[in-house]
């Protein structure tokens, strides 16, 4: 099944703000040297051949970048963003002005590159999770937040939140001044209540008592809790080794009440 964009309301990806118009590109601000050397009648065929094995990714993307261009560019794949692809392999081609098809291709294949690196690395990370589900950060670079998280699904990842709006994550700063987990999660179901609202809501937890505090709270409240993060449980060891003895053990206390996530697992 193709994954398609991750989306929210206030975050829509909109291939409009990932270039200027045509316009701009060919005549103000554009490839001067593509315009002086590649004669503006010329029609191509450019084919996209893989340099290295891995999983494709931002095909979708790259044919909304060849659009904005030049909307007479024909674009054809013989594979799907989420395909295994091997060196040497025929992707698939772009027809038509040469002019501009120079012009969008590095743009196109600046996101084919990131998206397909970080689709591979995520295929590679779930097929050793698994039946554990990975999920990425919202701590992506600047401008690229949708694009990074679709090329995690893509590579059969799942996403976080968004951003700060759409799930509450109660960290240890929110801990600190709330003056514990318990409190912390009781002023989120109050405002909540107060405010008729209803999103995911997780809440860090640093050490088996904080979890035991949590479950308690959970046992004689109504709560909208939904994840308990487990953060820095995994202890490394100076052989290279780890020890997931507190893991186990909170994974065990919460039982599949909640939903677990770990956190800097190395």
């Amino acid at each position: 099944m193709v994954a398609m964009p991750p989306s929210h309301r206030p975050m829509t990806l909109r291939p409009s703000l990932l270039l200027p118009s045509p316009r701009m590109l060919v005549t103000e601000v554009g490839d001067v040297t593509s315009l002086v050397t590649v004669p503006p009648e010329m029609k191509v065929d450019a084919y996209f051949i893989a340099k290295e094995d891995g999983v494709i990714a931002g095909l979708a993307l790259a044919e909304m970048i060849f659009d904005q261009v030049d909307p007479s560019l024909k674009v054809e794949w013989s594979v799907s963003d989420g395909t295994c692809i091997h060196k040497g392999m025929q992707l698939g081609k772009v027809y038509g002005c040469a002019c501009n098809i120079v012009i969008a291709e590095r743009v196109a294949l600046n996101f084919m590159q990131r998206m397909s690196g970080i689709a591979t690395l995520t295929k590679a990370m779930a097929e050793a999770a698994h039946p554990a589900c990975i999920l990425e950060t919202r701590k992506t670079a600047p401008g690229l937040r949708l694009v990074d998280k679709w090329a995690v699904l893509i590579g059969g990842g799942k996403n976080h939140r968004m951003g700060l709006f759409d799930m509450v994550m109660i960290k240890d700063n929110h801990i600190s001044i709330s003056g514990g987990v318990a409190n912390a999660i009781k002023a989120v179901d109050s405002y909540f209540e107060q405010n008729n609202l209803k999103m995911p809501v997780e809440i860090e937890t640093r050490t088996l008592e904080e979890v035991e505090e949590v479950l308690d709270y959970a046992n004689q409240n109504k709560t909208s809790l939904t994840r308990i993060m487990l953060d820095n449980m995994v202890i490394p060891l100076p052989n290279g080794d780890v020890d997931v003895t507190m893991l186990e053990e909170a994974v065990k206390m919460v039982d599949g009440r909640f939903e677990t996530e770990v956190l800097k697992c190395c």
